[in-house]
């Protein structure tokens, strides 16, 4: 897969020389004419939702890094679907945002598991054509998602796990040092 699509992943390559994204795995959640939007799978916040909230909410999560636009903004990917009206389908089983009353109620009662949902705040975006000349460009591998990479914990190894179960010559990528001039 060379061009993104709805629910494609971004794996940024080495060396990225924006630090925003250097060595991402990016969900995209939307690629249309008028631009790209995605999240940062790979980038937790290390803060409490209830650290940022301006309202009581009947539940805590972790937050994650969706990406550097935007960083006042909260999103979520969760597999919910139709029990959360305004969800849009990602991947099977994997929808983004929807409403957030329908979220917090859920939980709160009991018929929607925080533990499935991902928060994010801000994320990741595109103007017209640019993410399409980037992929095109090799700044990113692009490739086909998978539900279990969206809800994946495995943070910082995220990219070399997914490089390595590639092969051939993403394997060999995942091996490529942080700081090549400290190799």
């Amino acid at each position: 897969m060379t061009s993104p699509v709805p629910g494609s992943l971004l794996l940024a390559e080495p060396p990225m020389p924006d630090p925003n994204f250097k060595r991402t795995v990016i969900l995209i959640c939307e690629h249309t004419m008028e631009g790209s939007f995605g999240l940062v799978l790979n980038r937790p916040a290390n803060v409490k939702l209830s650290e940022v909230a301006t309202i009581d909410l009947p539940f805590d999560a972790t937050l994650w890094h969706g990406g550097p636009v935007q960083p006042d903004t909260l999103h979520y990917l969760h597999p919910y679907g139709d029990t959360v009206p305004g969800a849009m389908p990602v991947l099977n089983d994997v929808y983004w945002g929807g409403e957030f009353d329908a979220i917090s109620d859920g939980i709160a009662s009991g018929r929607l598991d925080a533990d499935r949902i991902r928060f994010f705040v801000g994320y990741s975006g595109w103007g017209s054509g640019q993410l399409d000349a980037e992929a095109e460009d090799g700044s990113w591998i692009v490739m086909e998602g998978t539900p279990g990479v969206a809800f994946a914990e495995e943070d910082d190894d995220l990219w070399r796990q997914i490089l390595r179960e590639m092969g051939g010559e993403y394997a060999l990528l995942s091996t490529f040092p942080d700081d090549p001039r400290m190799n």
